[in-house]
């Protein structure tokens, strides 16, 4: 029968390197279970029982689809949020000086339309902040509202943008005018999934061209519901005034 040797029978050396191997173990499953149940993550919606919503606009390609989204923006009298690139700003400045002028918030959808997670964080920093530096140059914005190309972000592209003084924004409601579904596919889905405190997603470039002639109706719809129009930077300062309200009671 072979002979059993306790752990305190083992040669002191030998005791602390197992010691150092169960450590760094222990250390590493510790690190992988708070990555796993601690994920940084965007914001999405406002939680709030006011019927705000905020309309947004991403904007990459082309300058035939914005102008006629901000004539009716302008006729219905609505402000919203623009999500621009930072090459599209360069490329056709004129938009989003109006955009700008007309009272809309002026926000970052990156530099190249490229999954930023695949990058590092010094990299991710970068076309943040070259897209920044084009919003700035172009409207006199210092935009602090980003959202992401593709909406892709893990928890490395959250932390650069924080560090480049950016929040990172998503969705609550997704118009699906980038598929062009059809217009009654759009409009049906923001006026069913609308809610208080919604971030409603659709689109302003070229390659959206349903988005115009469902933008009117998507209004039309919300309004008739008692939705009242906000930016995106309204709706985060409802939500810090709420939780004032809340914590003084």
């Amino acid at each position: 029968m072979p002979k059993v040797i306790g752990f305190w029978q083992i040669k002191t050396g030998t005791k602390m390197i197992i010691i150092s191997i169960l450590a760094a173990l222990l250390l590493t499953t510790s690190v992988l279970y708070v990555q796993a149940y601690h994920k940084l993550k965007p914001i999405y919606q406002v939680e709030t029982d006011k019927k705000v919503v905020a309309l947004t606009f991403d904007i990459s390609w082309g300058d035939k689809t914005p102008m006629p989204v901000i004539e009716i923006l302008k006729e219905n009298n609505v402000k919203s949020t623009f999500f621009l690139s930072g090459p599209w700003v360069k490329q056709y400045p004129d938009v989003p000086k109006r955009i700008k002028s007309d009272g809309h918030e002026v926000a970052s959808h990156g530099y190249r339309h490229i999954n930023l997670s695949n990058l590092s964080k010094n990299e991710i920093k970068e076309e943040i902040m070259k897209a920044h530096t084009n919003i700035k140059e172009v409207t006199g914005v210092e935009a602090n509202l980003i959202r992401t190309p593709n909406g892709d972000y893990n928890n490395q592209v959250i932390e650069a943008a924080h560090e480049c003084n950016y929040e990172v924004i998503q969705w609550s409601v997704d118009s699906l005018d980038w598929m062009n579904p059809g217009v009654a596919t759009i409009t049906e889905r923001v006026r069913k999934k609308a809610h208080p405190g919604a971030i409603i997603l659709m689109h302003a470039s070229d390659t959206c061209k349903q988005t115009v002639e469902a933008l009117p109706q998507v209004i039309k719809d919300l309004k008739s519901q008692g939705y009242e129009f906000v930016t995106v930077s309204k709706l985060l300062e409802l939500q810090k005034q709420d939780k004032q309200a809340k914590d003084n009671k």
